[in-house]
């Protein structure tokens, strides 16, 4: 029996900001879904995140099975193909982003959280950066999948003081983790069952930096098991707290599910790339690229190809002329 999800995403740049830097990805044929949370300023952030989502989408739909072959960009672990190219995929990102801020110094800076869900069979792969978290939706609580790569979460961790405590520390939203902003990224990825009915919920810190994991399951909980409600609601009450912040929310329904005999995966932490991957993953953004090229060169509109044309004959005509003048 094929796996079948409901999803509902949606995305709200608040009361504050003028635009929304947050970006969500929904992928119904690949079953990939994300958040991305951009910062950097001047819509240097929209564009990380932005960025990021769109190489999920170029590398699951056109480059699945060569990423998958290519032994250059291992992982160094054996995952399901889809988790396996949901981290090269995050790897890309990161590198991408990079490299544009290093061409454009109005981007410098610029970065972006994610967090991921890829579904295959009866496994989900989980893959985050950053402060975007991915929770499961239990009867009684909401069970959290992920761990912030933050500074008050390394306070929490080592220091072993509450949620509470750590909230008071200043700077407690300073991210340690984050797409683009360092030449390599550290991934941290897990591998768990899923089985019919499960919910799962995404979500920027637009949410879960201003509500507590009990706040965020007693407004889960008003919304008598409606999933559209789920995210309307949690979207309504970050805005009733202030609206500070872009806020992103994703909400995924298991309604059927593919037995495997697959294991689930305790979270591990993917080290950064060395320089050859590094050098591998530079190829495969150059191969990336010029298909984008191509694509959008063999799309674009007619009245443009045209204008493209004029200009050329302008220009060889007006070369033309030039010579010959040069030659009396």
């Amino acid at each position: 029996m094929p796996l079948e999800l409901k999803v509902i995403g949606k995305t709200d740049k608040g009361l504050v900001r003028k635009g929304n830097e947050d970006y969500l990805h929904i992928d119904n044929k690949n079953l990939i879904f994300a958040v991305c949370d951009g910062m950097g300023g001047h819509q240097a952030g929209e564009v990380a995140s932005m960025m990021t989502a769109e190489m999920l989408n170029v590398t699951f739909n056109q480059f699945n099975t060569a990423l998958q072959n290519d032994q250059n960009l291992s992982i160094g672990k054996a995952v399901p193909i889809s988790g396996d190219i949901l981290v090269k995929s995050i790897r890309l990102a990161n590198r991408a982003i990079y490299n544009r801020a290093e061409e454009n110094s109005e981007l410098h800076g610029m970065g972006t959280t994610i967090v991921a869900l890829a579904f295959e069979s009866d496994l989900l792969s989980i893959a985050h950066v950053g402060d975007s978290r991915a929770y499961r939706i239990e009867d009684k609580k909401l069970f959290p999948l992920t761990t912030d790569h933050s500074w008050v979460a390394e306070i929490q961790k080592t220091q072993n003081i509450s949620e509470e405590e750590a909230s008071s520390v200043v700077g407690k939203n300073v991210i340690t983790r984050a797409l683009g902003v360092r030449d390599t990224v550290e991934v941290d990825y897990s591998l768990i069952k899923v089985h019919k009915g499960d919910k799962f919920l995404l979500c920027s810190d637009g949410l879960c930096g201003y509500a507590d994991d009990d706040e965020i399951f007693a407004s889960v909980e008003t919304a008598d098991n409606n999933n559209e409600k789920i995210v309307d609601n949690l979207i309504r009450m970050a805005n009733d707290r202030g609206g500070a912040d872009n806020v992103t929310i994703i909400v995924v329904e298991v309604v059927d599910i593919a037995d495997s005999n697959l294991p689930e995966v305790e979270v591990f932490t993917i080290p950064p790339e060395s320089e050859e991957l590094l050098a591998s993953e530079d190829a495969w953004l150059e191969r990336i690229n010029e298909f984008t090229y191509n694509i959008n060169s063999e799309t674009a509109p007619p009245q443009k190809k045209t204008i493209v044309l004029i200009f050329a004959f302008f220009i060889i005509a007006a070369a033309v002329v030039i010579y010959f003048a040069s030659m009396k």
